[in-house]
């Protein structure tokens, strides 16, 4: 489980392509390997990988096909920066979500609205995933927790405003219109909203 509070930016500094997996490699902070180990959940882009070698510094993880055809891992160029974060433990400050890493797909930046110290960025995902995105509900996108305004569920639309501190430790400040990035609903939600879909069709 994660927060959704980004720990850093990282540098990808390899990429390694099989046959159906990707190996990603990731410079992370001494911070943040202090304690690591094989196996160890870390949310890279949003998306929980497990790791799966440490050099140092040089972290890496495996993608499978499945989370490589539903994320932008599948596209993810050397030196790309991605969010970080590693999971939570027990005891843990959760400022901002509960967070699986689970992505459901992507959503893509269609505009940016800026001013001096706010951003309004709009996304457009597939409209079938917006019954679970709400009014001042959570989202996270690409491992960000973030409240949701203005969602227009024909469109497909909804907008999320970013703080300056959000912009500057995470990938959101150099995001542009026509980038996609990785989408996880609330898992909360979703229940909520497939159970009272199920109960209403038994009826």
């Amino acid at each position: 489980m994660f927060t959704g509070i980004v720990q850093g930016k990282f540098r990808v500094i390899d990429i390694e392509e099989k046959p159906d997996l990707k190996t990603v490699v990731v410079g992370l902070s001494e911070k943040l390997t202090t304690g690591l180990r094989i196996g160890a959940s870390v949310s890279v882009a949003g998306v929980c990988l497990s790791v799966t070698g440490i050099e140092e510094n040089n972290v890496l993880f495996d993608a499978m096909s499945e989370t490589l055809k539903k994320t932008t891992l599948g596209n993810l160029p050397v030196g790309s920066i991605v969010n970080v974060e590693r999971s939570a433990r027990v005891g843990d400050e959760i400022g901002g979500h509960r967070v699986s890493g689970h992505v459901i797909g992507t959503a893509e930046i269609i505009k940016i609205a800026e001013s001096e110290n706010n951003k309004a960025v709009t996304f457009e995902c597939d409209r079938d995933w917006m019954k679970y995105i709400m009014d001042k509900g959570f989202v996270a996108l690409d491992g960000c927790s973030l409240t949701v305004t203005a969602p227009d569920q024909k469109s497909g639309q909804f907008t999320v405003w970013f703080i300056p501190e959000t912009m500057k430790t995470t990938t959101f400040g150099d995001k542009q219109v026509g980038d996609k990035v990785n989408l996880e609903i609330d898992p909360e939600t979703q229940v909520i909203v497939e159970t009272v879909e199920r109960v209403l069709k038994q009826k």
